[in-house]
Order: C-alpha cells, then sequence, then structure tokens
C-alpha cells in the first residue's frame, strides 16, 4: 500500500475519533525507439508490447551486489510468477520498481515512455503501479466496505473525506469489487476481524480500487489455509488481462495452478525463464533452489 494512502487513513481515524459518539441510531522490440515517443500524461504507452521493462540494473549494499546486472520485461495483461532462493534480489528488485531503492545503474521502464527512476513512490503509485507487502496492511478499525471507500479517495483531504458520499458508479464499482475479492458477505465486518486470508484480499481491493495497471505481490499466499489459497488463485486468474500481475512466491502448488511464464532469479539476476515445467528441469535452477 502507497505512504500517501497510509497517512490519509491515519489522519481519518484520528478525525473520526474527535467526533462526537452517534446519539441514536480499490521485452520491448526497439526499446530505444520507444524510449523517443512523446510521453502523454497519465498514459502507459505499451505499442511495443511491453509494460514493464528492466535492462541491466545493477545495486549494492555495502559491497553485496543485491541486484547484478538484471534484465526483464513483462507484457500488458501478463501474470508473470517469480521464483528463487532468499538473497535472490526477488524483493530489492520490487523495491526498485516501486521507487523505494535507487539502483546504481540501468534502466527502468513502465511503458515505452516513463523512467520510473526519475519518480518517488507516491508518484509510482499513482502513475498506476501498486504494491502488496507480504504482511497485509489495512485499517483493522474500519469496515471492509470503509477500507475500500478509503482506498477510492485518496487524493481528498480529511474534511472532504468525512464529506464524501460514493455515486452510483462507485457504489456498483464497490460492490463488484467485493464479488471479486470474496467479501460480499464481509461488507460490514470490521477489518481486524477478518481471517489472514480475507486481510490479504482486502488489501488486495485496495490497490484494485486505485486502478493500478500493474500488480506486485509479495508472498500473497503465505500463512493462508488451503481453502484460502485456491480461492486466491482464483482471484489472480480473474484479475489477469485485466491488469498486468508481478507475484513472487515459494507455494510452487500455487505457481503451478497460476503461472505461465516464470522467471528464476538467483544471485539478483535472471537464472532461467519459461513454463514451470521448464524451470522445474533445469539443472542449475535444481541446483540452487528446488533441490533433488
Amino acid at each position: 500500500m502507497t505512504p500517501d494512502l497510509m497517512e490519509e487513513g491515519a489522519r481519518i481515524r484520528e478525525a473520526r475519533a474527535a467526533r462526537p459518539a452517534p446519539t441514536g441510531k480499490t521485452e520491448s522490440g526497439g526499446r530505444k525507439a520507444g524510449f523517443s515517443r512523446i510521453a502523454t500524461p497519465g498514459e502507459v504507452d505499451i505499442t511495443h508490447g511491453r509494460i514493464l521493462y528492466l535492462e541491466d540494473v545493477s545495486v549494492s549494499f555495502d559491497g553485496f551486489k543485491a541486484i547484478n546486472k538484471l534484465s526483464l520485461d513483462i507484457a500488458p495483461g501478463e501474470l508473470r510468477c517469480i521464483i528463487g532462493p532468499n538473497g535472490a534480489g526477488k524483493t530489492t528488485m520490487m523495491d526498485i520498481i516501486t521507487g523505494k531503492t535507487r539502483p546504481d545503474s540501468g534502466t527502468v521502464f513502465f511503458g515505452s515512455t516513463i523512467d520510473l527512476l526519475r519518480h518517488n513512490e507516491p508518484q509510482i503509485a499513482q502513475l498506476g503501479i501498486g504494491r502488496k507487502f507480504q504482511k497485509p496492511t489495512v485499517f483493522e478499525q474500519l469496515s471492509v466496505f470503509e477500507n475500500l471507500e478509503l482506498a477510492l479517495k485518496t487524493h481528498k483531504g480529511v474534511a472532504a473525506s468525512m464529506r464524501f458520499r460514493l455515486d452510483s458508479a462507485q457504489s456498483d464499482r464497490v460492490a463488484e469489487l467485493l464479488h471479486t475479492i470474496h467479501l460480499a458477505d464481509s461488507v460490514r465486518r470490521m477489518a481486524g476481524n477478518l481471517s489472514h486470508g480475507q486481510k490479504q484480499w482486502l488489501e488486495i481491493g485496495m490497490l484494485l480500487m486505485q486502478d493500478p495497471k500493474l500488480l506486485l505481490l509479495d508472498e500473497p499466499v503465505a500463512g493462508m489455509t488451503d481453502e484460502e489459497t485456491a480461492r486466491t488463485a482464483e482471484l489472480f486468474l480473474t484479475l489477469k488481462g485485466k491488469h498486468s500481475l508481478m507475484v513472487v512466491e515459494h507455494d510452487m502448488s500455487f505457481i503451478k495452478t497460476i503461472s505461465e511464464i516464470v522467471t528464476v532469479l538467483c544471485d539478483g539476476s535472471v537464472l532461467a525463464q519459461g513454463t514451470l515445467d521448464q524451470v522445474q528441469a533445469d539443472e542449475r535452477v535444481i541446483e540452487v533452489y528446488l533441490g533433488r
């Protein structure tokens, strides 16, 4: 979840707490040509068939090369799975894409015209890149509905937020989203009373309320029950095509259910890429990650 959304939520909770109690009753071929295109504000140019690409990206921390000449690209509407051993650079890669970490070298573009290295975290979120961390970050003292409503109106100040009411189109959108994230029967429940898996779905719903073009999801099924994991797979397959997704996960059964292309990272660069069967049969992947 974006920093500005978290700050807005904190301000709104404080404002609500201060109110009197009631008395009654959401590879690019031709990259160089792509970079020269004229950018349209608020628009992601996917003319060359890639919504995200990283090229020769490197970053070091105290002499340790966390990312080493990493090159990777994702197509619009694609669901890309990223696997690899701990320390392979998966989280650092997401940090770079979302502006949390600046690389020492390399290129990171969103579409053909948006240089992500020229933007900070809130700006990148506003451009249409949403990120979900492993631990769910929802507003536990607000209801499911209020969490989604807050996500929709992140651009408003506290006073305007208190007066805000959903219009008909927005209400329909929330209702549709509640079914998508399997929380239609929990709309009035406090987020703090949801199960771990339901909180994960709610946070994904909050990101979706902001209509992201690319979603980065870090170990989304960690800690979920088998049933919750299966329903999360259904959710991701529903989102594929409407959004581009990058999913970092260790649960190979889950990966098998949702994956088309799997990228294996090791030592900060791409070790292998292909279908799950292809990477599982790769001797290098077996050696460094899957084991025998």
